[in-house]
């Protein structure tokens, strides 16, 4: 079966800040490229065949918190990636959820360029 989800992009206006922001918040380092056909984007490291994404310049898309919630994977925790949100400049949207069975935890960010971003971990 093929994957539903391929690709995700957040966009940011001040783009350093929405890239620091990430890198801050994940504890990892995105990989900056300037391609003419995406123009300047910041790309998350993943493992295939795993969904990719990036941190892009608004240029046609504008950050928002009432669209679209892409998920970020935060590993075993919500608790470090929360704190070091706060710490960056975001607003919790959504406290710390455990959701049923053995799917883990979520909750839910606005980020310094007003995306609302959702984590996924494995506990609190």
């Amino acid at each position: 079966m093929d994957p539903v989800v391929t690709w995700f992009e957040i966009p940011a206006v001040d783009f350093e800040r929405g890239v620091q922001f990430y890198e801050r918040m994940l504890a990892t380092r995105l990989k900056r490229e300037n391609d003419p056909s995406m123009g300047e984007h910041a790309m998350f490291e993943i493992a295939p065949p795993g969904t990719g994404g990036a941190i892009s310049r608004a240029a046609a898309n504008r950050p928002g918190a009432d669209g679209t919630v892409v998920y970020l994977w935060c590993g075993a925790s919500l608790a470090a990636p929360l704190a070091r949100a706060r710490d960056a400049g975001a607003q919790v949207a959504m406290e710390p959820l455990q959701l049923p069975g053995e799917i883990g935890w979520v909750a839910q960010i606005i980020d310094p360029e007003g995306n609302r971003v959702g984590l996924h971990a494995r506990g609190p």
